[in-house]
C-alpha cells in the first residue's frame, strides 16, 4: 500500500490515523506542497483534482479523496473497527464526520491558516479580524458538541470512531494556534481531546 501525501496535510492525517489505529503501515510518498508537485502531470494522475492524499492497494487499485480512503481501510483491513455495529451510534459517527467538514474544520482553518501556516510559509501577519470570525466559529461548535461529550467519552458513543479521525488533525493544529484557552474553557471537549490526543496512534501521526 502507499499513500501519497504531505505529513502537515489534515486529510493526509485522517488517512495515516486510520491505518495507524488499525495497525497497519503503508509506505508514505511525500508530494512536496511547496514545490508544486501536487499539480504536476504525476500527481494528477492519482488525483485529478490535484491535491493529497491519493491511495495506492497492492494491487494497484487507485483512490483519492481521504473520506473514501479511510472508509475503505477501515472496512478492508484487520484491526479494531472504527466503524460502530449499532445503527444510532453509526447515525451519530456520520453526523460528526459532517459537523467537522461543514462546521468545525472551516472555521479551525481560518484560525490554523492565520495564526499557524501563513507565517510559517512567509506570509506576513495574521489577519486578526479572519482569526476572530474562526474563533466564533470554532466556540459555537465546542458550544454544541460540549454537553453531548458530557454524556458520552467519544463522538459516536463509547468507542472511538473514524468521527475522531475526522476532528483529530484540526484539534491539533488548532490548539497549535493558540486555540487551547478556548478548548479549555469547554470542559468536556477538553478531557475528550486530552483521551484522544494521547492514543499511539495520534502520537505517531503527530510526530511527539
Amino acid at each position: 500500500m502507499k499513500v501519497y501525501g504531505h505529513p502537515m496535510s489534515t486529510y493526509t492525517r485522517k488517512v495515516l490515523t486510520t491505518l495507524a489505529e488499525k495497525g497497519h503501515e503503508a509506505q508514505f510518498v511525500l508530494v512536496d506542497l511547496g514545490k508544486g508537485e501536487h499539480k504536476q502531470p504525476a500527481h494528477v494522475a492519482r488525483h485529478p483534482f490535484g491535491v493529497v492524499p491519493a491511495f495506492e492497494d497492492d494491487d494497484g487499485f487507485m483512490l483519492y479523496e481521504a473520506s473514501a480512503i479511510f472508509r475503505y481501510l477501515d472496512r478492508k483491513l484487520t484491526g479494531p473497527s472504527l466503524t460502530p455495529a449499532d445503527a444510532r451510534a453509526y447515525a451519530r459517527m456520520e453526523q460528526y464526520i459532517s459537523v467537522e467538514s461543514s462546521y468545525f474544520g472551516p472555521a479551525a482553518m481560518k484560525v490554523i491558516w492565520e495564526r499557524f501556516f501563513k507565517p510559517y510559509m512567509g506570509g506576513g501577519a495574521a489577519d486578526e479580524a479572519r482569526v476572530a470570525e474562526g474563533l466564533q466559529g470554532v466556540e459555537k461548535v465546542f458550544g454544541i458538541v460540549d454537553p453531548v461529550l458530557g454524556k458520552q467519552q467519544y463522538l459516536a458513543g463509547d468507542s472511538f470512531s473514524l468521527a475522531e479521525v475526522c476532528w483529530m488533525p484540526y484539534m491539533e493544529f488548532f490548539i497549535a494556534s493558540g486555540g487551547g484557552e478556548l478548548v479549555g474553557k469547554y470542559k468536556n471537549v477538553a478531557g475528550w481531546w486530552e483521551r484522544v490526543g494521547a492514543r499511539p496512534s495520534w502520537k505517531k501521526v503527530a510526530g511527539k
